[in-house]
């Protein structure tokens, strides 16, 4: 076989782990742990769905392509659940490992390509990084708000918590960081999230 095209093929099974990736948030209807997999998808999708409201314009693909492979370096670094404050503490060592070796299964080129996107990301300085954290952030707020915040109550987390969270989606998306603030409001009135 074509030594590139093994190695595609090699990253292409390795993020098949992705789908067993289990995170906090749970599907809509109190449904099961959602997987990495399924939450990069449904960012992307969302994404697509919602670019009108990204503060700058954005280079969609991009986007979508920063969704997928955001979480991609959990298959060897593990979930760090949102409000984890201890996990968050070791969270970038862990991940950036998992980067560099989940990535280097690919061709020079689309290694660093891959790389670069990843990083990019993570410093959340650009337009596609900004909304895509805004996808990041929107995506679980309305999975929590649609159980009723089951994950919320589980995990003591508290609407301060979500309001620091949600920063990153104002930074991406004033309307969608609005639109933020009304579910957060009206599930602490529902009593599915406490204030402090």
């Amino acid at each position: 076989m074509d030594k590139r095209l093994e190695k595609q093929l090699s990253f292409s099974l390795e993020i098949d782990k992705q789908k067993n990736i289990l995170r906090q948030t749970h599907l809509s209807d109190h449904g099961r742990n959602e997987t990495d997999a399924e939450h990069a998808w449904h960012m992307a999708v969302m994404a697509y769905l919602l670019r009108e409201y990204a503060n700058e314009k954005v280079d969609i693909l991009k986007v979508i392509l920063m969704c997928l492979i955001h979480d991609i370096v959990e298959i060897d670094a593990g979930d760090t659940f949102a409000y984890d404050t201890e996990g968050i503490r070791t969270q970038k060592e862990r991940e950036s490992k998992a980067k560099a070796r989940i990535f280097s299964l690919l061709p020079e080129d689309q290694r660093a390509e891959m790389t670069a996107l990843f990083d990019e990301f993570e410093e959340c300085q650009t337009a596609e990084s900004k909304f895509a954290h805004a996808m990041d952030n929107i995506q679980p707020l309305i999975l929590n708000s649609s159980n009723g915040g089951s994950d919320w109550k589980e995990h003591n987390v508290t609407a301060e918590m979500v309001y620091k969270r949600q920063e990153k989606t104002r930074m991406g998306s004033q309307k969608l960081f609005e639109t933020a603030d009304l579910m957060i409001k009206e599930n602490i009135r529902k009593g599915n999230l406490k204030e402090k």
